[in-house]
């Protein structure tokens, strides 16, 4: 018996995975006004993709990490970027990006504005 060849792609990894049960529908939780979520969140809806720094200049806080898992709790499916960011004491050192897939945050927003409905 033949074996097939290792070098073809692992099933599903050219593009989304198919679902034999629809997925239930976006409808994430919205969290309270003028809090760090917030302020994360009217980021993420402009089509921004940040890291800590540019949160903490953009919000005035560091906490990013604790924002993105709280926002993801409610029902929102922020991705997260793993970029390299070697230095000479940590040469494995990785920086994480995130971002709020485009399709979200145009459902996001036609909800906001009432078109969705």
């Amino acid at each position: 018996m033949k074996k097939a060849p290792n070098n073809l792609p692992a099933a599903g990894a050219l593009g989304e995975q198919l679902t034999l049960i629809d997925p239930p529908p976006f409808c994430p939780g919205w969290p309270k006004r003028n809090s760090l979520a917030d302020r994360a969140l009217k980021l993420f809806l402009d089509g921004r993709v940040f890291d800590h720094p540019d949160f903490l200049e953009g919000a005035g806080s560091w906490r990013l990490a604790a924002v993105v898992f709280q926002l993801r709790t409610v029902g929102w499916p922020i991705d997260t970027i793993e970029v390299p960011s070697p230095s000479v004491e940590h040469p494995g050192r990785t920086i994480a990006l995130y971002k709020l897939p485009a399709k979200y945050a145009a459902q996001a927003l036609a909800t906001m504005t009432g078109a969705g409905q």
